[in-house]
């Protein structure tokens, strides 16, 4: 998926913001400041039990403290109003973010990043082709009906079905049929096996909904009115433009939520946003600007924390037809990148510079000897300004123009676009920068047409998954976020091997050769590692700091701190 932790996320980086008209704009360079910053480099993985501290001396663990309490309310920022709440288009951080905690899928990703059962109490794999889910009894839906076989059924439907152009239609790509095979039994038959199939079940992919509910409101579903499921809050007031309101469901299935009201409010400024959290206008908020974190730490009013957030910063290549179709152009702009100053400035110095796509942890269940061999060898990090002149010149591109995106969203998108502007600068490009309002970003990921123009633009991609295959699969032929339309049939068949690879370490293997293709490619150009942040002030606690927080229903879990 996508997002700039502040920003886009990918992937589901469209993984997706509504609303303003961009507008061109020549930007100054900050060559010489981005050029004095140091290295920063680390790795990170899952926390284990605790915490674990990055080589950037960041701490990382997958909880905060737990509530001590219940609490009426609490308010959490946003950096931008979700378009809609519908499931199958919930592919970015404002919509996932409230989603969450609403609707609830047949499988869960728990805070510690594994699969645990969900509204399946029982998900079984009879052979390889057939997914059996047994749902739990007596779980309600916000109106008060009853969880079925046949809501499972239509809900999933919707995702497969191509005239909704649902966000999520490849993780059904190898679905046969969806069929209930009792009143608490789905059976999902698959044309061939697909090892992450089940494991998409605990993101939107896998949300149920009441189908009643869903036909009944029409077009509106989603923008209006109930969303009719089963999570532990049910949706309340959306004031278009300003905040939208959750409810506690009394009626939930599970442990219910610590605060009878959560509130979520649209600040697209960052600076009003960090401000908001310092005065208790909110309590806090995920996706915090990077450039706030010690403005936070020291603050005096809450906590800022931090957890793997199997993230990666890149620079997405949204077409080939030009002069980014060259190899060599986009392997001179990585080698003429700073990524270690961007590190630095553009995250926080939370940041861990790398060559990689893919995160170290989503390698983390891989045998040690794949490990070395989905690493070793990448994209290098180091600048080499020499190297990448003389490939532009043998590309014949001095000159030639490339037009990236940027947006006010936050330093981690700013400031990596204009790093790549002085990359390409330096190197003999021309770079123009080309601004997108914060509530505009989402549809880079979503529509052709907002891309139009645009040559590359900064995306934080978040696996929504605990395997490299998740981004790796994106550079398959017709992929959702393979924008720039790469094909390589030796590429999609190793995509298939490993997408039907039941046995992991062969999987991890296959996935490593992949790694190493879309290395040599630069089909994105890598530039660091990134954690998740998370703030709350001193009234309440108990979220969640892992990327988990986008399918697992984190903010029934946030109560009162004392």
């Amino acid at each position: 998926m996508t997002h700039p932790q502040d920003g886009a996320r990918s992937r589901r980086t469209p993984l997706h913001r509504p609303g303003t008209t961009p507008t061109a704009r020549r930007a100054a360079l900050p060559v010489a400041a981005l050029a004095a910053f140091a290295l920063v480099a680390a790795c990170a993985g899952p926390p284990k039990g605790g915490a674990a501290t990055d080589g950037t001396g960041v701490t990382l663990s997958a909880d905060t403290p737990a509530a001590k309490g219940p609490i009426d309310s609490f308010t959490w920022a946003l950096y931008a109003e979700p378009p809609t709440l519908d499931y199958i288009a919930a592919f970015d951080y404002p919509q996932n973010t409230i989603l969450s905690n609403v609707c609830e899928s047949l499988m869960r990703w728990t805070p510690q990043l594994t699969l645990a059962p969900g509204l399946a109490e029982k998900a079984t794999n009879p052979d390889p082709t057939t997914w059996v889910y047994d749902l739990r009894p007596d779980v309600h839906f916000h109106d008060g009906s009853v969880l079925t076989a046949d809501d499972v059924v239509y809900s999933l439907g919707r995702q497969m079905n191509p005239d909704n152009a649902a966000a999520w239609a490849q993780q059904f790509q190898n679905v046969s049929t969806v069929t209930r095979t009792g009143p608490l039994q789905v059976t999902v038959k698959l044309t061939r096996p697909d090892s992450q199939f089940n494991q998409y079940m605990a993101t939107a992919a896998g949300v149920v909904a009441a189908k009643a509910g869903i036909e009944a409101a029409g077009q509106d579903y989603g923008t209006s009115g109930s969303l009719d499921c089963t999570g532990p809050f049910e949706l309340g007031a959306w004031n278009k433009g300003q905040s939208i309101e959750l409810r506690r469901f009394d009626g939930y299935w599970g442990t219910k939520a610590k605060a009878a009201k959560a509130e979520f409010r649209f600040l697209t400024d960052p600076s009003a946003r960090v401000n908001a959290m310092i005065t208790g206008e909110v309590d806090g908020g995920y996706l915090i600007p990077t450039e706030s974190y010690d403005r936070l730490r020291t603050s005096g009013v809450g906590t800022l924390s931090f957890g793997e957030g199997l993230s990666t910063v890149n620079v997405n290549v949204t077409t080939m037809q030009g002069v980014l179709g060259d190899v060599r152009v986009r392997q001179a702009l990585s080698l003429a990148l700073d990524r270690a100053g961007f590190a630095k400035a553009g995250l926080g110095g939370a940041g861990t510079v790398t060559g990689s796509l893919t995160t170290r942890a989503a390698w983390a269940a891989a045998p040690q000897e794949v490990r070395r061999s989905a690493f070793e060898g990448l994209t290098p990090t180091a600048p080499d300004l020499d190297r990448a002149k003389a490939l532009i010149k043998e590309a014949g591109a001095i000159g030639k123009t490339i037009t990236v995106a940027t947006s006010p969203i936050g330093q981690d998108v700013s400031l990596l676009a204009t790093a790549v502007q002085a990359a390409g600068t330096s190197i003999g490009l021309n770079v123009e920068l080309k601004t997108v309002a914060p509530n505009a970003f989402t549809a880079l990921f979503t529509s052709a047409e907002a891309r139009q123009g645009i040559d590359l633009f900064p995306e934080t991609y978040y696996d929504s998954i605990t395997d490299p295959l998740d981004l790796l699969a994106n550079f398959r032929t017709g992929a959702f976020q393979n924008f720039a339309s790469y094909s390589d049939p030796g590429y999609d068949d190793l995509v298939k091997q490993a997408t039907e690879a039941a046995d992991p370490a062969q999987r991890y293997a296959i996935e490593a050769k992949l790694q190493q293709t879309a290395s040599r490619q630069l089909l994105w150009i890598p530039v660091a590692e990134w954690p998740t942040a998370l703030f709350q002030n001193k009234r309440i606690t108990g979220a969640p700091t892992t990327i988990s927080y986008m399918y697992y229903p984190w903010a029934a879990d946030v109560g009162a701190a004392r």
